[in-house]
């Protein structure tokens, strides 16, 4: 069931998977993708490892609060907002929720935010794990092919915007697992049904871009810290990851072969097993 709470001056959208009484687990995802691009699967697998699980929509994506009056943002113009304030929405949920600290996994843009919330609140976080992500946007640009998909046009309609998704994730999600297709078409569906509003990726994109690099911040964070990439991802090559780890002092990288920008079903298992080893030391 999807509840929605007041937070950080706005509302936010989010679900729950175990326990109340098991280790409080909050999932960040990225540009453009709502609480349901966290697979309920993988949800239900750390859930059964003893988290209570939260997945949420970030401002500007599904049933949280949208920014519509800041319009599509002009080159130049300032941002609507900054991965800033999106950390400050994620204390604020964590209010909410009653949560004094939490352990904060983030993806892609999530794992920007999950980094900002660490350096803006430190003492809100239990552990960090920052999947598929980097310190900064000029770290780790994306090949031509990738740029080329995340710059697209966007779609007029819903068959056309489950069309454009198997495109997408053929391109950048993972060369070494096989695609679903009709997993891929049936999510951009349900995410199109829920809410479709691609100016509000676009005002995403604006504040990463405007928020600037995070390393020399980074090294001051203290929290047990995993870092997961794919070694094939061309959205947020790999460098990023790498940087990611190196600027946080004791942080583990985790890489996977094969490993686009996403999250294949074959890894959920070493994924969610490197995420409890972290909940658990």
């Amino acid at each position: 069931m999807t509840t929605r709470v007041a937070a950080n001056g706005i509302e936010i959208a989010y679900e729950s998977f175990g326990s109340p009484a098991a280790r409080p687990l909050l999932l960040i995802m990225g540009l453009g993708a709502q609480l349901i691009h966290w697979d309920e699967g993988l949800c239900e697998l750390l859930a059964e490892q003893g988290h209570h699980v939260v997945r949420f929509d970030n401002r500007d994506t599904g049933l949280s609060t949208h920014f519509h009056d800041h319009g599509v943002p002009e080159q130049g113009a300032p941002s609507a907002y900054l991965l800033d304030d999106l950390a400050d929405d994620v204390a604020g949920l964590m209010d909410a929720l009653g949560w004094p600290a939490a352990h904060v996994v983030g993806a892609s843009m999530g794992g920007m935010i999950a980094q900002t919330l660490a350096i803006r609140h430190p003492g809100r976080l239990l552990t960090l794990t920052s999947i598929m992500s980097t310190p900064g946007p000029s770290i780790a640009p994306p090949s031509e092919a990738a740029l080329a998909v995340l710059m697209a046009r966007p779609p007029a309609d819903r068959e056309s915007v489950r069309a454009q998704a198997v495109t997408t994730w053929s391109t950048i999600g993972s060369p070494g697992y096989e695609l679903d297709r009709e997993k891929v078409m049936a999510m951009a569906g349900l995410a199109y049904d829920r809410c479709f509003d691609p100016a509000g990726t676009a005002r995403q994109l604006a504040a990463i871009m405007a928020s600037g690099d995070r390393t020399e911040s980074l090294a001051g964070v203290s929290v047990p810290t995993l870092v997961m990439h794919g070694e094939a991802d061309q959205l947020v090559p790999i460098v990023g990851g790498r940087a990611t780890a190196a600027a946080i002092p004791g942080a583990r990288l985790v890489t996977y072969p094969g490993m686009g920008h996403d999250l294949p079903q074959p890894l959920w298992p070493q994924i969610v097993a490197e995420i409890t080893k972290l909940t658990t030391a």
